[in-house]
């Protein structure tokens, strides 16, 4: 432990231990007592050394909304992250094709087709290469995904019987460069083909799949008015896996099915579209594959520690709990603060993975829990923190309620192996603004989950690095007289 108290940093943290100490609910007269006799109040300041390592995420809840479509090579680390996605349909509540006397494309027989049908997997931003040239298959899914399904990163609908036998499978070449759709279009897509001929589950058989879904819809259009009965009567989703290429990671932002038919419009022929996409009422997932012996091997380092996402590597953080009790049993733990500095890289590359931008520290015991449960940071025992380009680093100002959080299990006899460790992991928050009464913005978080992006950094600590220790500046406070 090391001890440092200077006077004039000593009477500025007295100030926030008054202000601090206020709120405890232990200490209702401390406003009395102070005015009394001031002298009566203590406050000390020590610091602690932090011990961390990396640990191996294997695999994580996955709900974030975007999905990614590629595979790419981390130039630092070597690491190999591919990323296969699902998409559901949703089928607005209001949804209509034109009447049906108006379509003008049908066969010889009179029925009515679809003269094409495409899906455009639209994406906002990508990672890598954009000449990279890259081949994927489209599947049919053959059974959906029910909502309410915790999903993994690591689940892979193919190997779990989702995909139809026999359903479509329609492969693509392509490379990011080349997918813009017209000035009018901010995002670009990669667009797929589904103008083969198409055979249902139950065996019939239609020129295409837009003809399939145009004459469910005028057999039942009530099915495509519920999300439910579209995905289990209609169309479960498709599944869109990278078989061939590497160097671009696409971040779809939704998938679109569009399908393209004549009609009379105010007595003209007209191309007509009708269009159904994912959106956030059903199911999005991407499925990641990490080269997990790489990860291993830097999980190994004891010479830092790893932040890496998706679903690759986060920070165990041991926090001396004994030694920042020791000597303040009767005393008030006010405020913990620390800094996890990153350390640079080291190669150059225009593509090196940034930083993750957000990182959660919460106890090691209750990572599962927390995300399996939809919770959002109470700063009590969970807090983030925003990379700092001023500190390259993260920084807590005051973690002292997981740290007073892990003094009750103490003191309580609950320890076992993890007791006393919390976990760094890298998030993504969703906000919500609102307008209070008195006209003031408030921005409210209203999702935690974890970050799918691509990023990597390596901190300060580890095992072995006793040059460059993780510090824990701690302020107790007490009062003699109690």
């Amino acid at each position: 432990m090391i001890k440092f108290h200077q006077l004039v940093w000593g009477l500025a943290l007295a100030a926030t231990a008054l202000s601090l100490a206020a709120c405890d609910d232990t200490t209702d007269n401390i406003g009395g007592s102070l005015i009394d006799n001031p002298d009566k109040l203590t406050v000390k300041a020590d610091t602690f050394q932090l011990s961390t390592r990396t640990i191996m995420a294997d695999s994580v809840i996955a709900r974030n909304i975007t999905g990614y479509l590629g595979r790419v090579k981390d130039p630092e680390t070597g690491n190999y992250v591919t990323g296969d996605f699902m998409a559901q349909l949703h089928p607005p509540s209001n949804y209509q094709i034109a009447a049906a006397d108006s379509i003008l494309s049908r066969n010889d027989q009179g029925e009515i087709i679809a003269d094409s049908c495409e899906i455009l997997l639209v994406y906002n931003d990508f990672y890598g290469d954009s000449l990279a040239q890259m081949k994927l298959s489209a599947y049919e899914m053959g059974r959906p995904l029910e909502e309410g399904s915790v999903i993994y990163s690591n689940f892979n609908p193919a190997l779990h019987g989702y995909l139809r036998q026999g359903g479509i499978k329609q492969e693509r070449t392509y490379t990011l460069a080349d997918q813009t759709r017209g000035a009018k279009y901010t995002n670009k897509a990669i667009a797929i083909r589904l103008d083969d001929a198409y055979t249902d589950k139950d065996g019939v058989s239609y020129n295409n799949y837009g003809t399939y879904l145009m004459r469910k819809y005028y057999a039942s259009p009530e099915a495509f008015r519920n999300s439910y009965r579209f995905l289990h009567e209609i169309s479960p989703g498709f599944f869109f896996k990278v078989t061939n290429g590497i160097g671009s990671m696409a971040y779809v932002t939704n998938a679109q099915l569009n399908i393209y038919f004549r009609s009379q419009i105010n007595g003209k022929d007209s191309v007509t579209s009708t269009s159904l996409a994912s959106t956030e009422e059903v199911l999005q997932t991407t499925t990641f594959s990490n080269d997990n012996n790489l990860l291993a091997s830097l999980a190994a380092q004891t010479g830092c520690s790893y932040l890496k996402s998706p679903a690759g590597l986060f920070t165990e953080v041991t926090l001396p709990v004994d030694e920042i009790m020791r000597g303040h049993e009767n005393d008030t733990l006010n405020t913990a603060k620390v800094t996890f500095p990153r350390i640079n890289n080291t190669i150059s590359s225009d593509f090196l993975l940034s930083a993750p931008t957000t990182v959660l520290i919460l106890p090691l015991d209750e990572l599962h829990t927390f995300f399996a449960e939809n919770r959002i940071p109470d700063y009590k025992t969970s807090f983030t923190a925003a990379y700092s380009a001023t500190v390259n680093g993260y920084t807590f100002n005051n973690i002292s309620g997981l740290v007073n959080y892990m003094i009750k299990k103490r003191r309580a006899g609950q320890v076992d192996a993890n007791w006393n460790k919390a976990v760094l992991v890298p998030i993504s928050l969703a906000t919500t603004t609102i307008t209070g009464s008195s006209g003031t913005k408030i921005t409210r978080v209203t999702k935690c989950s974890h970050d799918m992006s691509l990023s990597s950094t390596r901190l300060v600590g580890g095992p072995n690095n006793a040059n460059q220790p993780i510090l824990l500046s701690v302020i107790h406070s007490t009062f003699n007289g109690r």
